[in-house]
């Protein structure tokens, strides 16, 4: 899996900051880009992978090693052997499962709900506004950009200040050009644009003061 530490080199968290304080400079919103490796665990896709995969090898040892009735015993064995021989098949096969599962991520993104990724981006992105303090500018004037890497989804979460003003419909579209962009661009090209793109939206309804403080610092916050 993608980790966001070491996505990014030096020189485009820099071009990163640079938009945000050019985003900045002509409003009195506060934007925060984040980056994380994953919003969710999906152990769930894990186990449905391992179960899969348990369930096939039993199915293959049991066509190639038949029953043999005339013996009283599956493949010449004591008829003891049968089960505990499926068991452990089918056993072992749900371990390899889960642990190639946990190691490829399209194979847990395939047997995980888009809603249940979509519900966690958005829990977690909510979690990064809080622990960030963007909720805690002056005017309530905060907004997060987020990007979640293994889901390929990304939200953006407003304070109030910023939902009063531009809307929640606003903040909706920011985020879906963000996806948009994320498709055909590297993740730093989208960031930035998606950073300029809510600056110019911002600039025309929270327009920067003269005494505005900045507030938050403008770096790329990156979550493994």
């Amino acid at each position: 899996m993608q980790r966001a530490s070491t996505l990014f080199s030096e020189q485009q968290k820099q071009q990163i900051a640079q938009a945000v304080a050019q985003a900045e400079s002509a409003t009195s919103a506060e934007i925060i880009p984040a980056v994380a490796s994953a919003s969710g665990r999906y152990d769930r896709g894990e186990d449905l992978v391992g179960l899969w995969l348990g369930l096939a090898a039993m199915i293959v040892v049991w066509t190639v090693l038949p029953e043999n009735p005339d013996a009283g015993s599956w493949g010449g064995w004591p008829a003891w052997v049968t089960p505990i021989c499926l068991a452990g098949v089918t056993l072992a096969g749900f371990i390899v499962g889960a642990v190639v599962a946990s190691r490829v991520g399209w194979l847990r993104r395939l047997t995980t709900p888009n809603e249940e990724m979509a519900d966690d981006v958005l829990r977690r992105a909510q979690h990064v506004f809080f622990d960030s303090r963007v909720h805690h500018t002056a005017g309530r004037t905060g907004l997060l950009i987020y990007v979640s890497l293994f889901e390929r989804m990304a939200a953006v979460v407003a304070d109030q200040a910023v939902l009063d003003k531009l809307g929640n419909p606003a903040v909706m579209e920011l985020r879906d050009r963000l996806v948009e962009a994320l498709k055909t661009q590297p993740p730093a090209e989208a960031l930035c644009a998606a950073i300029q793109a809510a600056g110019e939206r911002l600039a025309a309804v929270l327009p920067r003061d003269d005494d505005d403080v900045n507030e938050l610092p403008d770096a790329l916050v990156t979550i493994d």
